[in-house]
């Protein structure tokens, strides 16, 4: 299965989706759907269970991007309900809580029906300070929370745990399940319900006015009365979304642990990066569980050797769980920050007519994927939703304005590349496997030299803004440090927001 990266996570591993072919030629729905993760089929599945026709279209496979590569699980906001306050209110804290538990409700619902076998479960979560670090945020996080009703409390530590955690504050009832069998319960629900769903088939473009859409692809064009943009994040918007929100890479190991040696529960610290960890059973019997620990993030295209953070989360887990041992995964992810902490869905802002992004995932993709679903089937059929208003994409970044301006610095600072030097001065320096930014006169080429000494040659100018692309050697890939764009060593788009791959290359000599 062709997924946006060289790794495999454990859940794609250890489950299949089902396939379809690719459009065969021109089509015509009432929707069409873009991308087929968490986001694309839970839009698809609510639309088409309201009597609305409905087209899905997959770059690559069915989960083959991000939500095959998420922890999967619903969890409080990753900027905690204290920080959503300070910036929305009480008010916007309660939009918030209540999105998040009718969205989690929505997939333990789906799962029974549609995912029996995803292993969908309800489990308390825990919050925790690192040594040294403020206690205040507990006692602010358990005010803000609970105020929208969230159920909460403080506790002296994780309980359980072989390390000790210290003051924690405790989640009732979140939820953890296995993405890949739910999604394909979700695809094969879809397909029952006349959704006609497209692999390999990239959007190109899109265009057109009010209900009169086109989706353009090298297969055909899709007509439509609205289109939903799940790709986590928007490939037809050049500027705007992208000014809004930064993209991280963030890693996951999964390491054996003896059957019943760690708690079923979820728990994540305050750190920045933060780590975070759940577990998984087989459902067959079996002496060892697996841990799923993530953490270790940093913006995408700033780190070309990251291999070392599976280390360092290695090494974070073998200091609290002395039991831990075999690693049997090793993948990484990407998510979307938004400036303000909030996910964006609603109506497209630059666009008149019936387009809806889903983005802004911010580290909590199930849960913001399927309240983003819920809430632009609610728009499409017309009716309201309780906390549209909130995630309206439109919205200005006015709060947490200082880390957007820090943000958009960064971006900039990235332009330099185009002004200096390569990564190595000529080919031959690049080994087997490994790729670099080489320039040659006033061009700057991405290089990468394959097992068998191949050179693949493309333009190292990513096609979105005219960022120069770095390598990125645990997914063999060409990340852009500006906009969080990815492509593939022959210069295919990996990750948006680039819809068009890396522009040829020639390397004098080859």
């Amino acid at each position: 299965m062709k997924t946006n990266g060289a790794s495999t996570s454990f859940w794609l591993a250890s489950a299949a989706m089902p396939s379809f072919a690719p459009l065969a030629g021109p089509a015509r729905a009432d929707v069409c759907v873009i991308g087929g993760g968490m986001a694309g089929l839970t839009t698809a599945y609510l639309l088409s269970r309201e009597g609305k026709s409905v087209v899905l279209i997959e770059a690559f496979e069915l989960a083959a991007g991000e939500s095959g590569r998420t922890t999967a699980q619903f969890v409080p906001p990753d900027d905690f309900y204290c920080e959503i306050e300070k910036s929305f209110g009480a008010e916007g804290a309660r939009k918030v809580a209540t999105s998040f538990h009718v969205a989690t409700d929505l997939a333990e619902t789906i799962a029974k029906t549609e995912a029996p076998d995803c292993g969908f479960e309800r489990l308390d979560g825990y919050l925790y300070c690192l040594p040294g670090q403020d206690m205040k945020v507990l006692a602010q996080e358990l005010d803000s929370a609970t105020k929208p009703g969230v159920e909460v409390e403080r506790l002296a530590n994780v309980p359980g745990l072989p390390f000790d955690t210290g003051p924690c504050v405790k989640y009732v009832g979140l939820g953890q399940f296995h993405p890949v069998r739910y999604l394909a319960g979700v695809a094969n629900a879809c397909s029952r319900q006349g959704v006609a769903i497209h692999c390999n088939t990239r959007a190109l473009d899109i265009q057109g006015n009010g209900a009169n859409q086109i989706v353009q692809t090298a297969h055909g064009d899709i007509q439509a009365n609205a289109v939903v943009v799940a790709t986590n994040t928007p490939f037809m918007d050049r500027v705007v979304m992208h000014t809004k929100q930064s993209g991280y890479r963030t890693y996951v190991i999964g390491i054996q642990v003896p059957r019943g040696s760690v708690p079923r529960i979820l728990l994540w610290d305050t750190g920045d990066p933060y780590h975070y960890l759940r577990l998984d059973s087989p459902p067959s019997a079996s002496s060892t569980d697996t841990l799923i620990v993530g953490g270790a993030d940093h913006k995408v295209g700033q780190d070309s050797h990251p291999e070392h953070r599976y280390g360092e989360i290695e090494q974070w887990v073998r200091d609290r769980f002395p039991m831990a041992g075999a690693v049997t995964h090793r993948w990484s992810g990407q998510v979307m920050e938004p400036a303000d902490k909030v996910a964006y869905f609603g109506r497209n802002p630059m666009d008149q007519g019936n387009v809806y992004l889903i983005t802004g995932d911010s580290g909590t993709g199930m849960t913001h994927c399927t309240a983003g679903a819920i809430a632009i089937t609610d728009m499409i059929m017309e009716r309201p939703n309780a906390w549209a208003d909130l995630y309206d994409p439109s919205r200005k970044a006015t709060h947490g304005l200082g880390d957007f301006v820090k943000e958009q610095a960064n971006t900039l600072a990235q332009y330099k590349e185009l002004v200096t030097g390569g990564d190595v001065d000529e080919a031959d320096q690049i080994k087997p496997g490994e790729g670099a930014v080489l320039r040659q006169g006033a061009s700057k080429l991405a290089v990468y030299r394959d097992e068998s000494a191949t050179l693949h040659v493309r333009s190292a100018i990513c096609t979105h803004l005219g960022c120069v692309v770095a390598w990125n050697s645990a997914e063999k890939s060409w990340d852009c440090p500006c906009h969080a764009s990815r492509f593939g060593v022959d210069g295919e788009v990996l990750h948006g927001p680039a819809a068009a791959p890396l522009g040829p290359g020639k390397f004098r000599g080859s």
